[in-house]
């Protein structure tokens, strides 16, 4: 599989930041053009960053309502964020999950609007530190697939963000044990629900991915990508990751966005 190397800006950003877009799509073009690169920005943001990366990489929204319109205040629906340009949107992060009150079904709406307005959608799963202890993580994740991914679901239009809740903006990190574990545990519950398209569906790692880290992560097998959280808002951080990416040759996202 082409490793999708994924950043997710939160509620981060200005125009004036834009520079770090174009930094990356300038790097990514000159030295790394079979590498699937998107960068996930608030609603704000997205149509400013589509005319700034110009097709050189791709541009994402952060989450977005189930519904198509109507009087849902301040939301923002898949068919908007196509309209802005973004080729993918992350549902169910763990920051949604958590601070929104966002349940498995929710997530599976989402996933399915974002399926309806042609959009990839980044489904994130992941279990609390106090899960991990109990020693319920695999379960409860193959619960979090079950729950949050929609049955019509093709290799396609979703991947799978494993996020260990406890990692993310921790400075922790799981063991290639764990991860190697988890993400086995991951491709096994996809293979069940949905057959040979589970063999074909991206898994992404994501907590405190960094430089330092993000070779040997890379490098575990089941690992297809990974999902970048703050080091993703500096282009050299965000490029050196990239970088550490397998150099494959079969481009999805990539060839998305150059349509």
């Amino acid at each position: 599989m082409q490793p999708l190397i994924a950043g997710n800006w939160k509620m981060n950003g200005v125009a004036s930041q834009l520079h770090e877009i174009e930094a990356v799509a300038a790097s990514v073009k000159a030295t790394l053009p079979s590498t699937e690169v998107l960068i996930c920005l608030p609603a704000t943001l997205i149509t400013r960053a589509v005319q700034t990366a110009a097709g050189r990489i791709a541009i994402g929204g952060e989450d977005c309502s189930a519904e198509i319109s109507g009087p849902f205040t301040g939301d923002f629906s898949s068919e908007m964020l196509k309209d802005a340009g973004a080729c993918a949107v992350i549902v169910g992060h763990s920051d949604r999950r958590q601070h929104h009150g966002e349940t498995d079904a929710v997530v599976a709406a989402k996933a399915k609007a974002a399926r309806r307005a042609g959009l990839l959608a980044i489904i994130c799963i992941g279990e609390t530190n106090a899960q991990r202890l109990a020693g319920n993580a695999l379960s409860i994740c193959g619960d979090q697939i079950a729950g949050s991914v929609p049955k019509e679901m093709t290799a396609s239009d979703a991947v799978i963000g494993y996020e260990p809740l406890w990692a993310i903006g921790s400075g922790q990190m799981p063991t290639s044990e764990q991860i190697i574990e988890m993400h086995a545990h991951i491709r096994a519950c996809l293979t069940q629900c949905f057959g040979a398209e589970g063999q074909k569906v991206r898994i992404l790692y994501g907590g405190s991915v960094k430089p330092s880290n993000a070779h040997s992560i890379l490098a575990l097998p089941q690992v297809d990508g990974v999902l970048v959280g703050g080091a993703s808002l500096k282009s050299e951080d965000f490029l050196a990751i990239c970088r550490a990416a397998p150099a494959l040759n079969s481009p999805t996202v990539n060839s998305q966005k150059e349509q």
